[in-house]
């Protein structure tokens, strides 16, 4: 913020601001519970995993290989991930093992510009996460 000009807007704006903050974080703590509340079976894990991370109806023995991996690499994410073991199975777990799996696991293929492209996808809506975050909504 700018020192000059009219600091009574400049404190409006402000107190503004912090309300604002305040409210979305009281929605996303009440969206955590909502989540949290969810409960997930594994087999519904699985086809939740599946889903975002479809296998084509006639793989190449690569992309076989490669869908296999991702989706045993999420399934990790939800499964073993440290700072998951004491949510219980439910859907902010399932939520927060996606969005592990897809802002932190190693990918197929880095590119120069991978850091970047993983920031835009982040600021801009990951579709994996966002995907994931729909399925839980609409169970």
């Amino acid at each position: 913020m700018i020192h000059t000009g009219n600091i009574h807007d400049k404190i409006q704006e402000a107190k503004e601001t912090l309300f604002m903050a305040e409210q979305y974080m009281d929605c996303l703590g009440t969206e955590f519970e909502q989540l949290r509340r969810q409960k997930l079976t594994d087999e519904q894990v699985k086809e939740y995993i599946e889903i975002p991370l479809p296998m084509e109806k006639e793989p190449t023995p690569v992309q076989n290989k490669n869908i296999l991996r991702l989706r045993k690499d999420m399934e990790q994410c939800y499964y073993d991930a440290p700072d998951l073991q004491e949510t219980g199975k439910n859907a902010y777990r399932f939520i927060n093992a996606v969005l592990d799996f897809a802002t932190h696991s190693t990918p197929l293929r880095r590119t120069a510009n991978y850091n970047e492209n993983l920031f835009s996808r982040t600021v801009d809506g990951n579709p994996l996460i966002d995907r994931a975050y729909q399925l839980v909504k609409s169970a």
